[in-house]
């Protein structure tokens, strides 16, 4: 995982120093500064855009809920606090975790293995919504338009002056002929295997010499002038 870029904001002297030392252990967890002024904060934080706030509760002049309510893109909030009560209040505004002061090192331990968990699995979401959209493709089918994920697509069938992509639950009609489709970047995933044929990489299950069986069962006939470009693709 990345290096965890971390700031604390706490009125106490004592527990800054707790704070910086526990973040201190963590060789993938570096604390950008730790501040004791909650409106100065707020600037900082914009500026240097955390992974992970610490934040005291009960501050003069401003409260960490307050704080949190203005800096609230920032992915991971955890609230350090001598005070119980605050804390349904605490989880109103997406925060991943409670510490009660005074806390150990082993319970700061559990609150950094979870954030590493959820920043894991958020990058995670956000790289697959990400080649999702890279993805995507609107094509033209009739007289509509239609956006189609081109992983989805299992195969494409050369008809006149058309091609058929298919899909596991659908088709759709492209006025376009095959060999131009084949040639485009979002298509280079695709092998031509017949002359009305080509098929999706990603979906082909077993490659004979007469057929192709793609992932949901569908068999494709295979060309033989085409057989010697499936020997070095398959």
């Amino acid at each position: 995982m990345e290096l965890i870029r971390c700031i604390g904001v706490d009125d106490s002297e004592l527990d800054r120093l707790v704070l910086a030392d526990c973040i201190s252990k963590f060789d993938d967890v570096e604390l950008l500064c730790i501040l004791d002024n909650p409106q100065e904060a707020v600037q900082i934080i914009q500026s240097l855009k955390p992974d992970v706030i610490f934040l005291d509760i009960d501050m003069p002049g401003m409260s960490g809920l307050e704080l949190r309510s203005q800096v609230s893109d920032i992915p991971v909030c955890v609230f350090t606090t001598d005070h119980p009560e605050f804390a349904l209040d605490s989880f109103e505004l997406e925060t991943l975790d409670y510490l009660l002061k005074p806390y150990s090192f082993e319970r700061f331990s559990q609150t950094i293995d979870r954030i590493k968990e959820y920043l894991n699995i958020r990058k995670k979401a956000a790289d697959y919504e990400h080649q999702n959209l890279e993805n995507l493709i609107f094509i033209k089918s009739g007289n509509k338009k239609v956006r189609i994920n081109v992983n989805d697509i299992l195969y494409l069938k050369a008809l006149q002056n058309y091609t058929v992509l298919f899909t596991a639950d659908s088709s759709e009609y492209v006025l376009e002929v095959l060999g131009s489709l084949l040639s485009k970047t979002e298509f280079s995933d695709f092998v031509r295997v017949h002359r009305s044929f080509a098929v999706n990489k990603q979906h082909v299950h077993k490659v004979s010499s007469k057929n192709i069986t793609l992932s949901n069962g569908t068999t494709i006939p295979v060309g033989r002038s085409y057989k010697p470009l499936l020997d070095s693709v398959f």
